[in-house]
């Protein structure tokens, strides 16, 4: 509803089917910027640009005047790193995102506004905010940006509050928005990019006088791709709808078939890449996997690593050797490169010196075993420091625990620091403070954060409590169910022997 804006939002979804909205009906501070219209759903979206109050109070936004100076200093740098890291996730160089990130301060400022707005009841009772909440409050916000932008939040970002147009709504349309006039308005930018979409969109549904999809449409259906699917594909990469059926993706598909990829995995990896279909076998493909097998990948495990992450097969030589070389760097052998690159082939996506390094960095200021922890959970190098790493560093930390006990758990389980504080570690560690166990014994089992709290550890327990015995949490969690009863009846009978 309109009349629910506040000043101190900054886009507003109008999930309501919109019938006749007068301009003259939203507050001064409000100018239309963007409607969507290429989607064919009953409810069309408007977003609206609001002017940037970021020390307004009004309708109980949170002031931030309220905060004191370190703190929102500190707020501010959490909220450009989840920034950098965002729009490099959505394929933006580093170098690109810093200068993006440089020129961004009043967005900067609004992703704090945000912060303070959704975690208000925090800050008024004098509770800071953690990594972790930063993270969750932010990435979600930005991803709904992403949805209603799309090639276009670069420009939202930088120009930030002042929408990317320099003509006003008003000026072009005085007549007040209804129905009929609704598809008329489209931003410049955005009208490019979809004009492209939807001419992509077009030539894969074409129906032939025959009744018939387009050849290549057919064919990715028998494969086991559903339409929707397809469409997906075009809306993220219009050029695949122009690459030819003969020549590149109907060669690509039996490629993949001979290096024993599953039929029914070949409409995942289009589906994650579909750029494959473009690139030349002979020229390219192979001769990358060649490199790659002669930095130790295993040749036999193609299928895998492929369906793992097929957009390995699409980077350059020297950002491969580049990656590879930080991995000799930091101590694998090449026995070990060849494993992590088969296990976790998306390692090479990391950048080196903006990924790599610093999580070494951590890790090594920690005092754990890189190339120990590298060999046994590389997947843990692709998390935030900020939002992963040391949340539950100090998780352990705040409960007692010792660097040491951190880095011995750490080298027994390698996994651990992929799991989420909230939602793994916290309800985990409650119930764990309701068994008769030392906290010693998560040094000794670590392993105890990867079982299903529901499935495997109260059940077991339960178990165990019912018969009045004591089992190490090890033999209670990570035997199988016979080898588990047998040690149930053994310390029954000696107990009952004693």
């Amino acid at each position: 509803m309109l009349s629910s804006l506040s000043t101190s939002s900054w886009v507003v979804v109008c999930r309501q089917p919109l019938k006749k909205i007068s301009i003259s009906a939203v507050s001064t501070s409000w100018r239309p910027f963007y409607i969507r219209t290429h989607s064919r759903s009953p409810q069309r979206v408007l977003v609206c640009w609001a002017k940037y109050a970021a020390e307004s109070g009004v309708d109980g936004s949170f002031s931030l005047r309220m905060v004191p100076p370190s703190l929102l200093a500190a707020e501010k740098e959490e909220a450009k790193a989840v920034l950098t890291l965002f729009l490099k996730k959505q394929g933006l160089r580093s170098a690109l995102a810093a200068r993006v990130i440089n020129k961004s301060d009043a967005f900067v400022d609004h992703l704090v506004s945000q912060l303070h707005s959704v975690h208000k009841s925090r800050y008024l009772v004098g509770r800071e905010l953690t990594t972790l909440e930063i993270r969750d409050a932010l990435i979600p916000y930005l991803e709904t940006l992403l949805e209603e932008y799309g090639g276009i939040l670069v420009d939202v970002v930088e120009n930030f509050p002042n929408p990317p147009v320099k003509e006003s709504i008003e000026a072009n349309y005085p007549n007040p928005i209804t129905e009929e006039n609704l598809d008329t308005l489209v931003s410049p930018s955005n009208a490019t990019l979809d004009s492209k979409k939807l001419k992509a969109l077009a030539r894969v549904s074409e129906i032939s006088p025959a009744g018939k999809f387009p050849a290549h449409v057919c064919y990715l259906v028998e494969l086991g791709m559903d339409l929707e699917a397809i469409r997906e594909v075009i809306r993220k990469f219009p050029a695949f709808a122009y690459y030819s059926l003969d020549r590149k993706i109907k060669p690509l598909v039996e490629f993949l078939l001979d290096l024993g990829i599953l039929k029914s995995d070949i409409p995942t990896i289009i589906s994650k890449r579909p750029q494959l279909c473009g690139i030349s076998l002979s020229e390219n493909l192979i001769p990358t996997m060649t490199f790659l097998e002669n930095l130790g990948v295993d040749k036999r495990q193609w299928a895998k690593v492929i369906y793992r992450f097929p957009a390995l097969l699409t980077y350059s030589r020297s950002k491969l050797k580049g990656s590879v070389d930080f991995l000799y760097e930091v101590g694998l052998s090449a026995e070990n490169v060849g494993k992590v690159l088969t296990r976790c082939p998306n390692i090479i996506s990391y950048s080196v010196e903006d990924k790599l390094r610093p999580t070494v960095e951590y890790f090594s200021s920690l005092g754990i075993d890189v190339a120990h922890l590298l060999q046994r959970s590389p997947q843990t190098f692709g998390l935030s420091i900020e939002a992963n790493l040391k949340p539950l560093t100090e998780f352990f930390l705040e409960r007692g625990y010792s660097i040491e006990d951190v880095r011995t758990m750490i080298s027994r389980y390698g996994a651990l620091y992929t799991f989420s504080v909230a939602e793994n570690l916290v309800p985990k560690w409650e119930f764990f403070l309701t068994m008769d166990y030392p906290k010693s014994e998560l040094v000794k089992f670590p392993q105890y954060f990867g079982y299903s709290l529901e499935d495997r550890i109260k059940p077991r327990y339960a178990i165990v409590k019912e018969h009045g015995v004591r089992l190490l949490l090890n033999q209670v969690l990570s035997l199988s169910g016979p080898e588990f009863d047998k040690a149930l009846r053994r310390k029954v009978k000696k107990k009952h022997n004693n």
